[in-house]
């Protein structure tokens, strides 16, 4: 049964860049000032974590999010700053540790760390890796960050990675260990990787009903408990976009959400989205698109079918204006975050 009262709403960003009122676009640095902007709206209205992304193509602007999340850390007195995630295959797990844990530092403890293995996979050729080594990398890597996380002299020789003996790290956080999760896209593997280390997990549902996710959910339960690790509430990540207007919502999202997906689906063979794909996902899949009503509506039902500790809501999508974004800031805060709690307590 779902604890509402320790349940957690947080936002995500990829770094989309912003657009103008005109329709043009801002620069890239314009877009990552905006996002600090929002990170100050998002812990003014009590959510509870922000999310920004690491990408490496010219639609978005952050590919150093721990130093995005830095400038918010400095603006703000309550939020967590997670990525969303941060590429561990195509980094360096001491150099992922250090900066998390100078920003954990910055921030009286609020930095969360959250792995992935790399939906997008420009990273690779910039830092000198094959795709051939994409499931090693990842393994190596998060053995090598698992080890350097528990803040002790480490030990280390590794294909990938460089050796190391009896070498500490440093700043050292004052909890003792990084706020760790594991970004799964959706594989039994990762379900009980993530288990295997004690990780917290959350799931990426950018397509589909959440209903398909019941499985893994159930599957990450079991494991943690077949393998003696902390049994942890699960987090979702997903689309979405609101607004005061349902129809004004549904338009904006449409516009910008398509024709996100079409960009990267020209690099994946993806079929341009149609109106009746989007209407789909809007209605029971993972776009969580409309009025406050309907999106409260709809989060409160995946929150309770997947028993779920924090719901992430990805917001930004393509080209929305800054106008756009802060106001679905506040909606999903002061309306949306709201009725979902009262909501699950009625059907408690």
């Amino acid at each position: 049964m779902v604890n509402v009262d320790k349940l957690e709403f947080g936002i995500e960003t990829f770094g989309d860049i912003v657009s103008n009122e005109d329709g043009t676009l801002k620069s890239g640095a314009e877009s990552i000032r905006q996002i600090v902007h929002e990170g100050e709206l998002a812990d003014k209205f009590g959510l509870d974590v922000i999310g920004v992304g690491e990408h490496h193509r010219p639609d978005y602007s952050v590919s150093s999010p721990e130093t995005v999340l830095a400038a918010i850390a400095a603006v703000t007195k309550n939020i967590k700053l997670a990525t969303a995630v941060t590429v561990l295959s195509s980094d360096d797990p001491v150099r992922v540790y250090e900066r998390f844990a100078t920003l954990d530092g910055l921030s009286n403890g609020r930095a969360q760390v959250i792995l992935g293995r790399g939906s997008f996979t420009e990273s690779f050729p910039l830092f000198g890796y094959d795709l051939k080594d994409y499931d090693d990398l990842f393994n190596e890597k998060l053995e090598m960050y698992d080890q350097l996380r528990t803040e002790k002299p480490i030990t280390w020789n590794g294909k990938f990675t460089q050796s190391l003996k009896n070498q500490d790290v440093y700043p050292k956080t004052e909890s003792g260990q990084l706020d760790t999760y594991i970004g799964i896209g959706g594989s039994p593997e990762s379900i009980i990787r993530a288990a295997r280390y004690g990780y917290k997990v959350v799931l990426a549902i950018i397509g589909g009903s959440a209903d398909r996710f019941a499985p893994y959910v159930e599957l990450y339960h079991k494991a943690a408990q077949q393998l003696g690790k902390p049994d942890l509430p699960i987090a979702v990540h997903s689309h979405g976009f609101i607004a005061d207007d349902e129809d004004e919502a549904i338009e904006v999202a449409f516009k910008n959400i398509k024709a996100n997906f079409d960009r990267i689906g020209l690099t994946r063979g993806w079929a341009p989205m149609s109106r009746e794909q989007f209407d789909n996902e809007t209605q029971g899949g993972s776009f969580y698109v409309g009025n406050p009503e309907h999106v409260a509506q709809r989060i409160a039902r995946t929150v309770k079918l997947l028993d779920l500790g924090r719901f992430d809501l990805v917001y930004g999508a393509g080209n929305q204006t800054a106008a756009q974004r802060e106001r679905m800031i506040e909606l999903y805060a002061t309306k949306v975050v709201p009725r979902v709690r009262e909501i699950l307590r009625e059907e408690a």
